[in-house]
């Protein structure tokens, strides 16, 4: 893919202070995980002492994917050693960092997605997503619009009906800048100007779900593995998600089949370092491949309530480029 830097609209400025940080921060953890890289040593291929980089911490989104397939490759003898490296920071653009300077490396693999993306926008970073190599797009997740139960809203046509009127007074929640970027997304498709709305950020779902019960906000979007427990025991209410189709075993209609064009996806996907051969990515793209026809992924896949979407070649390259300008208009619909 290309490397020419997308100009996705107008980019949230760091402060002096921040952007100090992130620079100490990029140094302190880039310089260790290099050196166990270089302990680690360079391999032939993927299939021997394999890297799996998660850009976050562990127990999150990315590092459990990464997981996730680490068991199952290993389970499967598709990899003979696989290790996890958690490489956290900055909404992932560290860990992207940390990718761009493995140039050559045909035995490391990231996980990336739509976060990274919104990262590199708001953080005006210098490197890309679409710098690295590409491997696939392989699952999404969706948010869910929600309201505690004892909301008055019953409906989604009630909930746009009252933010329409004021948009100040029917304040929404959510896990971070993805939820706001769906919120903005719903509030253009509802007539709605999104600087005008307000959002309350909080760090995920068990904070969501805590500001709607203590009526902290009036409404929320949360990505759906992270509130479907509280939605099945009653405690809070699903008015709609953000998926282009009905999912299958979940009971909650489409944004979209209400008339509502909501459908930005929390992806993940593949990713290797720049400058390895095209034989080398189509065999990190066979090893991911393989892991998502185990029984072991097909498992994960059911308990983390993953969408698969499998996506490789042009067509995810297509893809990608089309995030950069809509999570970058959206950022500009918010005045960000």
């Amino acid at each position: 893919m290309s490397s020419t830097r997308h100009d996705a609209g107008p980019r949230r400025k760091w402060s002096v202070g921040m952007a100090v940080y992130a620079v100490v921060v990029v140094i302190v953890v880039g310089l260790a995980v290099s050196q166990s890289f270089i302990r680690a040593g360079a391999s032939t291929t993927i299939r021997d002492k394999a890297t799996f980089i998660a850009p976050a911490g562990a127990g999150g989104g990315w590092d459990t994917f990464m997981r996730e397939a680490q068991a199952a490759a290993r389970d499967h003898g598709l990899a003979s050693t696989i290790q996890v490296r958690n490489v956290p920071g900055a909404n992932g653009t560290i860990g992207l960092r940390q990718l761009n300077s493995l140039k050559g490396r045909p035995d490391v693999a990231m996980v990336g997605g739509s976060g990274i993306v919104a990262g590199e926008i708001e953080g005006n970073t210098s490197i890309h997503l679409t710098d690295m190599t590409p491997i696939a797009r392989v699952v999404e997740e969706y948010d869910v619009v929600l309201v505690p139960a004892s909301s008055p809203y019953k409906t989604l046509k009630d909930l746009i009906a009252a933010w329409k009127k004021n948009p100040k007074a029917v304040p929404f929640t959510g896990g971070g800048s993805f939820d706001e970027l769906v919120m903005a997304q719903l509030a253009k498709a509802a007539g709605i100007d999104p600087k005008k709305v307000a959002y309350i950020p909080k760090s995920g779902g068990g904070e969501v779900a805590q500001a709607l019960v203590t009526k902290t906000a009036a409404a929320a979007l949360s990505g759906y593995p992270d509130v479907v427990d509280q939605i099945a025991s009653g405690r809070l209410r699903a008015l709609g998600i953000a998926a282009k189709e009905p999912l299958q075993g979940v009971k909650i209609p489409t944004l979209r089949s209400m008339g509502y064009d909501v459908t930005l996806a929390n992806w993940r996907a593949v990713f290797a370092p720049p400058g390895i051969s095209a034989d080398e990515a189509g065999e990190i793209r066979d090893v991911f491949k393989s892991v998502t026809k185990t029984p072991e992924w097909s498992d994960a896949v059911k308990n983390y309530k993953w969408n698969p979407v499998w996506l490789e070649g042009p067509a995810f390259e297509k893809f990608l480029r089309n995030e950069y300008k809509v999570i970058g208009g959206l950022y500009e619909d918010l005045g960000k």
